[in-house]
């Protein structure tokens, strides 16, 4: 049982961060990092027994594959002569995007093996601090290696390491790596089966990390218990601007999740971003969301997508509008609140809010009358400058209203996620790939992938907030496949 980590005398031990084995380190060395608590001396010891670079990147890997006797990955030969040509232009702060489901290029993917020769090539390099590996083979292996280098690595502040079939183990290894850094600023592990295990070690973290500032822990099994864990936890870490939650393993009918992420809302007063996609939640949820949504006055974005909500929900998140001066972006796609819920929020939007900026009803079963409704608040309300409506049911009314929207400048095309097009005379919409974060899961094999028009949620809030870092969200602006 680990339900002791909230303790104020929760026990800490240098050798709770990953280390060398005593065996392989001088016996001097080893007992400077065993002594010292100090975050100083420990990147001294680093600094003295990390390798230094030779040459170019692509020859230092070369070179280490050979001593090492481990084969030579040609996707990440052929990455790293990409990045010595943008550090011979001069360039810095470089993120090494060596994802594995890049199409465009022959790619073998990236086992733990192979990490653990690259994380050497990138212990000292001070160009580079982003690092994004998603959709390769690491498992627990890659974990391990992923946790030293975030031990020996002091330039790193971005680290991707989505879809990587990294299990409970390498979740609390990584977790306790960052125990003792101070450079990591954003952290992924979106997709990697963690589970309540990896959650708990995750939120123990969170109560000794004051340097990370996101977080995506969504698609990792977590269980209730962490959950419950990280409403805790937030409710004394004020550094952490966003975290991702979605879709944990949840059992029951009592919204638990919901309540306790509640409750830390109206105690925090630091957290940007909150995602809750696939917790459940109801119209009692929503209402305990929006309760607490009245004493808060730093969240801007909150993703309750993929969840039971409906039209009297709307009520509760109408109301909160009414007063709620923070909140820029809210997406509610893929609930049902219908055509009522959407003459609700659009009464809000029109006579009362004015600092929202961006509203998803993607798939909400909402028919003619309610997105014409909705229409009127972004021709009414200057600041609602982005709207989101695929997905539900179009009448003539509703297409010739949006075209109106457009064609007359309330609107601007990149904002929406519709067109409009004439047929024999009568108006219609299409689909186009805009949306809050359409490239979460993946990004277009042609073309940037770091654009408004797609993640607008991104730009809209976190860019904007003061102090905030500006994230690579797609690394080096690459292209990768689906």
């Amino acid at each position: 049982m680990r339900r002791g980590i909230f303790c104020r005398g929760f026990p800490l031990s240098p050798t709770s961060v990953i280390s060398e084995s005593p065996s392989r380190v001088c016996g001097r060395e080893w007992r400077r990092l065993s002594d010292t608590s100090s975050t100083d001396s420990l990147l001294h010891w680093h600094s003295d027994s990390a390798p230094e670079p030779i040459g170019s990147l692509q020859e230092h890997y070369y070179n280490l594959c050979k001593e090492k006797s481990k084969k030579i990955n040609p996707f990440i030969l052929h990455i790293l002569q990409g990045v010595d040509e943008e550090i011979e232009q001069g360039l810095e702060g470089i993120t090494l995007n060596v994802a594995g489901n890049n199409h465009l290029i022959p790619v073998e993917r990236i086992t733990g093996d192979d990490f653990w020769i690259l994380s050497k090539v990138l212990e000292k390099n001070p160009y580079i601090n982003g690092l994004d590996v998603r959709y390769n083979r690491l498992r627990d292996v890659g974990a391990y290696y992923a946790a030293k280098l975030l031990q020996k690595q002091y330039n790193l502040i971005y680290l991707n390491l989505m879809f990587n079939d990294i299990g409970p183990e390498g979740g609390d290894l990584i977790a306790k790596a960052l125990y003792k850094n101070v450079t990591l600023k954003y952290l992924r592990m979106t997709g990697n089966k963690i589970e309540n295990e990896g959650g708990m070690s995750f939120a123990a973290m969170l109560q000794i990390n004051s340097y990370l500032e996101k977080l995506d822990l969504g698609d990792c099994d977590l269980g209730m218990q962490s959950v419950i864990a990280f409403a805790t936890v937030l409710t004394q870490n004020q550094k952490i601007k966003g975290i991702n939650l979605n879709r944990p393993i949840l059992y029951g009918e009592q919204e638990e999740s919901t309540v306790h992420l509640s409750h830390m809302l109206k105690e925090n007063h630091c957290l940007v971003e909150l995602h809750m996609s696939k917790h459940d939640m109801r119209n009692g949820g929503i209402k305990q969301l929006c309760g607490a949504l009245y004493l808060n006055n730093s969240l801007r974005y909150l993703d309750v997508s993929c969840n039971k909500i409906t039209r009297d929900g709307m009520v509760f998140l109408a109301d909160v509008l009414k007063s709620n001066t923070t909140l820029e972006v809210i997406d509610l796609s893929f609930n049902r609140i219908e055509t009522a819920g959407a003459k609700y929020l659009s009464e809000t939007l029109t006579s009362h809010n004015r600092s929202l900026k961006a509203l998803s009803v993607v798939s909400n079963s909402i028919e003619g009358e309610g997105l014409v409704a909705l229409s009127q608040s972004v021709k009414t309300n200057l600041t609602l400058s982005n709207i989101y409506i695929w997905g539900n049911t179009f009448d003539e009314a509703t297409c010739v209203a949006y075209s109106e929207l457009i064609q007359m400048g309330y609107l601007k095309p990149d904002n929406t996620d519709v067109e409009p097009y004439v047929v024999d005379g009568h108006v219609y919409l299409a689909e186009v790939s805009n949306g809050l974060k359409r490239h979460y899961y993946w990004t277009p094999t042609y073309g940037q992938a770091c654009i408004h028009s797609a993640n607008a949620g991104y730009f809209l809030v976190l860019c904007a907030v003061k102090g905030t870092h500006k994230f690579p969200h797609s690394p080096r602006g690459d292209s990768e496949g689906s």
